[in-house]
């Protein structure tokens, strides 16, 4: 609970210090306000007042930077007054400078709430989109608990190629975890016929290997369809490939059921200890046939005993990166943890990732947990 205490904290402070920003201006006046009313000023203050309107822009919007800009006047109009400055050419060019400041904090503050806009419009439209591919899995599936968490890299409207969807059949749960190399349109098309063809191959082909077999010939026409007048880099599309982890969870007997081409290895926690599930075999990833050749698909399997839980993720996990370059120690992070529910403790591993990232993830960041019941053996599937 520690790293959640902790990446609440980073929230806290980001908050405080957003308050202190939009604050700084109404101080500055008043602090300048105070020093030319006060009988023993010897500091002239009056060029202070201009900066304030630039302050402002930071944290607000144009109406306030205005209104901020015309306190500012108003304060130097009084301290003019008071100190028998009113006509001076010092106050007239004081005026001026707080005034030509004002306008251009006005127009860029304008600017970027104009962008700010349409980011959020594009992002919104991005994040539907992305949805069709990252579906909100239930919280029970058969005989396992599940919970998922998608974490988007702040790359403006960029759309990122992670995938992920658990489904169950009457051949057991059967989950897809997997990441497109590239970002962009390509990348959303080429994940979202993996994943396309995982929902319905999953429900008809009782060897997994055959489920594999579907994604990666999807992949393979989706390539063949696409319209590569429509992609930024047309290049791009010469070197895209997709990792994909294939599971499968039955009811009759305690293992897990894995095909792995080319993801990072799902990791597995059995009574307090976190081990690596690594292939015996190491297989391309989807849409390197052409090059490599077809391979042999074969489906290995691993204990998964009742209370167990078994985490998918992407790459964009466990190759974040702090500020001291060093990666995210996922294995530890998951050892440390202590929560009741599946939900609770991949939230858990969330913020303990934001916290080590700082909240700047370079790459997009999908987990998939799974937690065995241990009273769900004669539970049938649906």
């Amino acid at each position: 609970m520690r790293f959640i205490r902790a990446a609440q904290g980073v929230s806290g402070r980001s908050q405080t210090l957003f308050a202190i920003t939009r604050c700084l201006p109404f101080l500055v006046l008043a602090a300048v306000l105070g020093i030319e009313l006060s009988p023993a000023h010897t500091l002239y203050t009056g060029p202070l007042l201009s900066p304030a309107p630039a302050l402002a822009a930071v944290t607000m919007g144009p109406v306030g930077t205005g209104g901020v800009a015309v306190l500012a006047g108003v304060v130097s109009a009084i301290t003019a007054i008071h100190n028998d400055a009113w006509g001076t050419p010092q106050l007239y060019t004081n005026l001026l400078a707080l005034l030509v400041v004002a306008v251009a904090s006005v127009a860029t503050c304008a600017v970027r709430v104009r962008r700010d806009r349409e980011l959020a419009h594009v992002r919104r439209i991005a994040e539907v989109s992305q949805n069709v591919v990252l579906r909100p899995l239930p919280a029970r599936m058969g005989v396992v608990n599940t919970a998922s968490v998608y974490l988007a890299a702040e790359r403006g409207a960029q759309i990122g190629g992670d995938l992920y969807e658990a489904m169950c059949t009457r051949y057991g749960v059967r989950l897809i975890v997997g990441d497109v190399r590239g970002k962009g349109l390509a990348a959303v098309r080429s994940a979202a016929a993996v994943v396309g063809a995982f929902r319905e191959a999953v429900h008809y082909e009782q060897d997994l290997a055959e489920v594999m077999h579907r994604c990666a010939a999807a992949l393979a026409r989706e390539d063949e369809l696409l319209d590569r007048s429509q992609l930024q880099d047309p290049r791009e599309l010469e070197e895209q490939f997709v990792t994909v982890l294939l599971a499968q969870v039955v009811t009759d007997d305690s293992l897990v059921r894995l095909i792995n081409r080319g993801h990072p290895p799902p990791l597995v926690m059995h009574e307090g200890e976190v081990r690596s599930l690594d292939p015996a075999r190491p297989l391309p990833p989807l849409g390197l046939e052409e090059f490599l050749g077809p391979p042999a698909i074969g489906v290995e399997t691993f204990p998964f005993l009742p209370g167990d839980r078994l985490l998918l993720h992407t790459d964009g996990v466990i190759e974040a990166r702090n500020d001291y370059d060093e990666f995210f120690p996922l294995q530890r992070a998951m050892e440390t943890l202590d929560c009741a529910t599946p939900s609770e403790y991949l939230d858990g591993l969330r913020h303990a990732l934001v916290r080590h990232t700082e909240g700047r993830l370079t790459d997009d960041a999908a987990m998939v947990l799974i937690e065995r019941d241990t009273g769900g053996a004669d539970r049938p599937f649906r």
